[in-house]
């Protein structure tokens, strides 16, 4: 996603020292002498291979607001965000992401929540299961105008049915700001591992919120 930069490198060698002189000394037991001390020649090292951060860091402005914006559909979000670089780590970094989440306006949330897919099943899954899943959220999406938002990274891909169909079940009680609170929370969960998988698995980040997220 990120373009590495060009590096370049400029050689700071220092004046050239004069060849050691080797001095003949008579042979011994008809062996030729050998010097005492044989100096070896250090290869040159290249440049590191920057990481995902520094990548992210040394970006395009909007090679890395598109990124981020894979994380968090919210504009304001990506360019906060993106703004602030260079981060010295990644901790640095999911603070920002924090911060800027904790900060958007009822404005910004309705624009990530918009771009927001719904967690779907492998197509290998039941019909049942499918069938169930689809119309979950439609109930959910009739009520409150939006995709149903859970973050599922702290769960095996064996529970996050059951999660996402109890987790409706049980929001569907809530009122239209109450659960507006929670989607915002769970937006931000959402967008934290997102952003940390993409500086993890830099060039090819596999980015969840690019597509239908598959439970």
């Amino acid at each position: 996603m990120f373009e590495e930069p060009t590096l370049s490198s400029e050689s700071h060698a220092g004046p050239r020292k004069r060849p050691p002189t080797l001095h003949h000394t008579p042979r011994a037991q008809g062996r030729a002498a050998i010097p005492n001390q044989v100096r070896g020649t250090s290869v040159p090292q290249g440049p590191p291979t920057p990481d995902g951060l520094d990548l992210f860091n040394r970006a395009s402005k909007d090679a890395a607001e598109a990124a981020l914006r894979a994380c968090c559909a919210s504009h304001r979000w990506a360019l906060r965000i993106a703004a602030h670089r260079p981060y010295p780590d990644l901790e640095s970094l999911l603070a920002a992401a924090d911060e800027a989440s904790y900060d958007l306006s009822a404005a910004d949330l309705t624009e990530a929540l918009a771009q927001e897919p719904s967690p779907g099943l492998h197509e290998s899954a039941p019909q049942a299961a499918h069938m169930a899943l689809g119309a979950a959220h439609a109930l959910y999406e009739s009520s409150f105008g939006h995709a149903f938002v859970i973050c599922l990274d702290d769960f095996s891909p064996g529970e996050r049915l059951d999660q996402v169909l109890s987790g409706i079940r049980l929001r569907m009680n809530n009122d239209w700001d109450e659960e507006r609170s929670i989607a915002a929370d769970e937006l931000r969960r959402i967008a934290r591992g997102r952003l940390a998988q993409l500086v993890a698995n830099h060039p090819e980040p596999d980015i969840s919120s690019a597509g239908h997220r598959v439970l």
